[in-house]
């Protein structure tokens, strides 16, 4: 770089000794300045560490489990419910039940499933923040995090699914449900038509996160 002491190759590491003393420039990368929010979150996750609360081991597998958890899960319960109506009946009245049922971990959470059908289609938003059925479906997506989303999702829902490529006819109902911190909920989308006959494992592949928050349909069969 012209103009500074010594070339740095664009690495993790410098490959240079440092038994040396020169300034070194903020790297173009460097964090900004913390949030309000983002230093009280790191305050007391520092004070629960030195009062022996959870210990970083516990923190690391408990982001570890939480970074591993996708779609998949979700898709897992929807092909259960697509191919078994005793399972989707008790999964519309109970969903935290249904899913310990087949062995996914849902916490504490209460958990609402919401059918799609030919008369209702189900969109889920968190109008509040960012609240999402992480257990079930990973990480929520940034423009489920947007106000934009958060807003117009309750105000003209209609016109937002359009934006997704999702047109409901005039004569089919959207239902608009807000999520809270204790509560969530999975949209159970109609099942592809050509797929009498799928085992789960194929038909899970059609439940897309965007079909179980209610913005896209799930994937056809072709």
């Amino acid at each position: 770089m012209s103009g500074q002491p010594h070339d740095h190759h664009v690495q993790g590491h410098h490959d240079h000794d440092h038994d040396h003393d020169h300034p070194h420039a903020p790297p173009p990368d460097a964090d900004s300045d913390l949030t309000y929010h983002q230093a009280m979150e790191l305050a007391v996750t520092s004070l629960l560490l030195e009062k022996g609360v959870f210990s970083a081991d516990d923190m690391r597998r408990q982001i570890e489990a939480m970074d591993a958890r996708h779609p998949g899960l979700g898709g897992k319960l929807v092909a259960r419910c697509w191919v078994d109506p005793a399972f989707k009946a008790r999964a519309l009245a109970d969903g935290s039940a249904a899913c310990r049922e087949i062995g996914l971990e849902i916490g504490p959470l209460k958990l609402i499933v919401v059918e799609n059908t030919a008369e209702v289609h189900n969109l889920i938003v968190c109008t509040l923040c960012s609240c999402y059925p992480r257990m079930l479906l990973g990480l929520p997506p940034d423009w489920y995090k947007s106000r934009a989303y958060r807003s117009r999702a309750v105000h003209e829902p209609r016109a937002v699914l359009a934006e997704f490529g999702t047109h409901i006819p005039d004569d089919v109902e959207v239902r608009v449900h807000d999520s809270t911190a204790d509560m969530r909920y999975l949209v159970l989308p109609r099942r592809p038509a050509g797929t009498e006959g799928w085992d789960e494992a194929r038909l899970a592949d059609l439940a897309t996160r965007d079909s179980m928050v209610g913005v896209a349909f799930a994937t056809s069969a072709g």
